[in-house]
């Protein structure tokens, strides 16, 4: 798909989600139910009703509420309009159920805490391309915490030591650095797209849980658990951390990272991941492709903010450089702030991936802000060690120059970019987790900063000269 059409296409999806005023008000005589969402209890616990609640509101319904079904995690979200009741139902038994909803027509939208499986996406063919823009849709970033009884003084684990830990490997916490006490194990149940996640991004194939381990269906359930409990290690999504301590996470060679908003939002720690709906291409009825839209609003990313995931409403912050990043790194974006967007490509493509394509509408409406007129943008594309040293470099600047053509179709001009090859690695070198690598970091700068900016660039391709007439020299 071209970028202009790309542009349109995106600008199709979102043109009711500027705010929360646009969504359309009922039609003469809607009344009843509406839609179904089944699938992830990370999602349809809390932030599916409450956002099928806000967007009921918007739509002009009084008396708006979130009622529990007669089952656990199943919620009727109902209120009245004009016409009459109209409700939501929400059923949150995970992800996986949510798309054997949406193949037996029981639900219209699947949530699901993990993307869509290949045997997921084979019992959904006849209804058309499951990875698809209008069919995935990225509605919030969730950060899976490892979490601990508040007391233990472990602060940091690698993920081969937290494998370790839950396959019963591991059985004391003093050979990870911790007491002398036994470490009891605390998982969610097969049916959780939280569970999912944490097989394919920890276990990994390699290690299989320890059948000690107490399984849950609720992530809140399981964090108050580990609070109570001395010797626990949990894992949860980012919003059910509640009493418990978060550890920070790290991968080989990477830097140690807590699911803070900064790193989750931007995919940079380690156990990140994205939160999705589901709906079948071309076959998305109005009112749930606006529920989406609403979803994707500022309005509707502040509520996944207020739930306790990561909003994908861009934020600048100035974080602290790890002691890895380069000297030519730190001084470019030493008088600027990183914006809390990374943009992500298809798998073994330049295509910018479908979080992507919202970014940059999202983006575009951050620099358009009256108080971001006066600022620039400047893009910082990097790779992965697979490829050589110069073709890793040559493929982040092409990725950085794909975004900023597909800013410039939105009218945002950016500064000329910049790549770092495989610098700043944020996941292992290996199958399944290098795909991370291959990122364009966003930071902005005050307009009286761009000399300082344009003088370290120089100072950066003067000392990438030099080491090529170094290296030349010893040839």
């Amino acid at each position: 798909m071209g970028l202009r059409c790309l542009t349109l296409v995106v600008s199709a999806w979102l043109s009711l989600s500027t705010a929360s005023a646009a969504v359309s008000p009922f039609a003469p005589g809607q009344s009843g139910h509406l839609f179904t969402l089944h699938g992830s209890n990370t999602v349809g616990a809390r932030l599916a009703p409450e956002l099928a609640r806000d967007y009921l509101l918007a739509k002009g319904a009084e008396s708006v509420s979130i009622r529990a079904g007669q089952k656990e995690n199943e919620y009727r979200i109902e209120g009245r309009g004009p016409a009459g009741p109209v409700y939501i139902d929400v059923a949150a038994h995970g992800s996986g159920t949510g798309m054997s909803g949406l193949a037996s027509g029981e639900a219209q939208v699947a949530m699901a805490s993990r993307p869509i499986k290949a045997s997921e996406e084979a019992l959904l063919a006849d209804y058309g391309p499951m990875r698809t823009f209008e069919a995935e849709h990225v509605v919030a970033i969730d950060g899976l915490a490892v979490i601990v009884h508040r007391s233990n003084p472990v602060e940091a684990l690698t993920v081969d030591q937290i494998a370790r830990l839950f396959s019963g490997e591991v059985r004391n916490w003093s050979q990870v650095g911790g007491p002398d006490r036994a470490v009891s194990l605390y998982a969610r149940d097969n049916k959780s797209g939280t569970w999912d996640s944490f097989k394919s991004m920890v276990l990994n194939g390699r290690f299989a849980l320890s059948r000690d381990a107490r399984r849950f269906e609720s992530n809140d359930r399981l964090s108050d658990s580990v609070a109570a409990d001395p010797g626990a290690i949990g894992f949860v999504g980012l919003a059910s951390v509640r009493q418990a301590k978060a550890l920070s996470v790290s991968q080989d060679g990477t830097q140690p990272l807590r699911p803070e908003p900064l790193y989750v939002a931007t995919e940079d720690y380690a156990l990140s991941r994205r939160l999705f709906m589901y709906t079948l291409p071309g076959r998305t009825p109005p009112l749930v492709r606006e529920y989406i839209e609403y979803v994707h609003s500022r309005a509707g990313q502040e509520r996944v903010a207020e739930v306790g995931f990561v909003s994908q409403n861009p934020v600048s912050l100035k974080p602290e450089l790890t002691a890895q990043a380069p000297v030519s790194y730190k001084a470019l974006v030493g008088h600027a702030e990183r914006l809390s967007i990374n943009f992500r490509f298809d798998e073994g493509s330049s295509r910018l991936d479908n979080k992507a394509r919202w970014d940059i509408e999202r983006l575009a409406r951050f620099m358009t802000a009256p108080e971001n007129r006066e600022r620039q943008l400047q893009l910082i594309g990097f790779g992965d060690a697979e490829q050589t040293e110069h073709r890793a470099l040559v493929l982040s600047q092409m990725r950085a120059l794909r975004v900023k053509a597909a800013l410039r179709d939105r009218g945002i001009d950016a500064a000329s970019v910049v790549g770092f090859g495989s610098d700043l690695p944020v996941a292992a070198n290996k199958e399944g987790v290098r795909l991370k690598n291959q990122r364009v970091e966003v930071w902005v700068f005050d307009g009286s900063a761009s000399q300082r900016v344009n003088d370290a660039k120089d100072d950066m391709e003067l000392r990438r000269a030099a080491e090529r007439d170094s290296v030349s020299s010893r040839l």
